[in-house]
């Protein structure tokens, strides 16, 4: 494991620092950017009901980062489904059919980024949000808690996943996009669904090869991108889950019981989905607002206010 973050460290350091840094004079810089648009693609993390529903506790809040990132900037985001542009969808690898519930309707990142072009070009004063991969590795991963994939074959596709979604961005900046945002798949070694089946490993692994390759494929972008490491934040907030900044109380356990007799979120028929969650079919007695986790996965409403919130900071230090 020390192995393990001593590499993400040494990439990070020799990779992202465009990513992270470029134009940023510290954090005294104020912010000069007030988007028109804030525009989104990925997976169910960024995805704000292209089915009429959200995968967190659909409580009718704000609850998905991107929402909290754009009300930030006097902005809403819906989606496309219902007009808005938001192209994120649950369960949408950024390549590859079908997607992690089985589905081949569902858009791929790389359909979702071909349909905007299709409808006309990001301009200077959009901010766009890249939110996906977290499908590829629980696709991936599950073909090999399942037998039928090995876990060297699943390193090589989630790494070739990630350097996808690296191209993707890059054909948005190609478009004209000169604010683009880039976040991978948090750890997924620490999520409930890694607790249960015992796999924290396998899906630490996976997690990490996405996002070290997304890393490497971003690495001359950074006069127009910025990536918000979502596995480092996570990784605080699991550690520091009580303090005041976090204020949680169970970053192990999922806050709903909605059961999905189907594939659902793609880690195994029958399983709890938060897509089909609401305040009625959490567990009884608990205050959901100090869950990490809303099913296996996918995270509750206020760990994604926390998220936004930190990757507004993030967003607005660098443009």
């Amino acid at each position: 494991m020390a192995t393990q973050w001593l590499r993400r460290a040494l990439l990070l350091a020799a990779s992202a620092s465009a990513l992270l840094l470029a134009a940023c004079g510290g954090g005294s810089v104020e912010s000069q950017l007030a988007p028109a648009r804030v525009i989104a693609f990925g997976d169910a993390m960024g995805d704000v009901g292209q089915n009429g529903r959200r995968y967190t506790v659909n409580d009718g809040s704000v609850n998905n980062w991107t929402q909290f990132v754009a009300q930030s900037y006097g902005r809403t985001i819906t989606s496309a489904s219902a007009g808005g542009t938001s192209y994120a969808t649950g369960n949408a690898r950024v390549t590859v059919k079908p997607d992690a519930a089985g589905n081949t309707a569902t858009l791929t990142v790389t359909e979702q980024v071909t349909a905007f072009l299709a409808s006309g070009k990001p301009d200077a004063n959009d901010l766009v949000l890249v939110s996906a991969g977290t499908s590829d590795v629980i696709a991936e991963a599950q073909a090999v808690i399942a037998g039928t994939q090995s876990r060297d074959q699943m390193l090589v596709n989630l790494g070739n996943a990630g350097r996808e979604l690296g191209a993707q961005v890059r054909r948005l900046v190609a478009a004209g996009a000169t604010h683009v945002v880039v976040v991978g798949p948090f750890n997924l070694g620490r999520t409930p669904w890694a607790l249960e089946t015992n796999q924290a490993d396998l899906l630490t692994a996976a997690s990490g090869r996405f996002d070290d390759q997304l890393l490497v494929s971003m690495v001359d972008l950074g006069t127009n991108v910025l990536y918000v490491d979502a596995q480092l934040y996570f990784n605080l907030v699991v550690a520091n889950y009580t303090s005041g900044a976090y204020n949680l109380s169970d970053v192990t356990h999922k806050a709903c019981t909605s059961v999905d007799p189907g594939p659902g979120i793609g880690t195994g028929a029958g399983q709890v989905n938060s897509n089909l969650c609401t305040p009625a079919t959490v567990l009884p007695g608990i205050d959901y607002s100090r869950y990490l986790y809303a099913d296996r996965v996918y995270i509750t409403p206020r760990a994604h206010q926390l998220f936004g919130d930190y990757a507004y900071g993030r967003i607005k230090e660098r443009f």
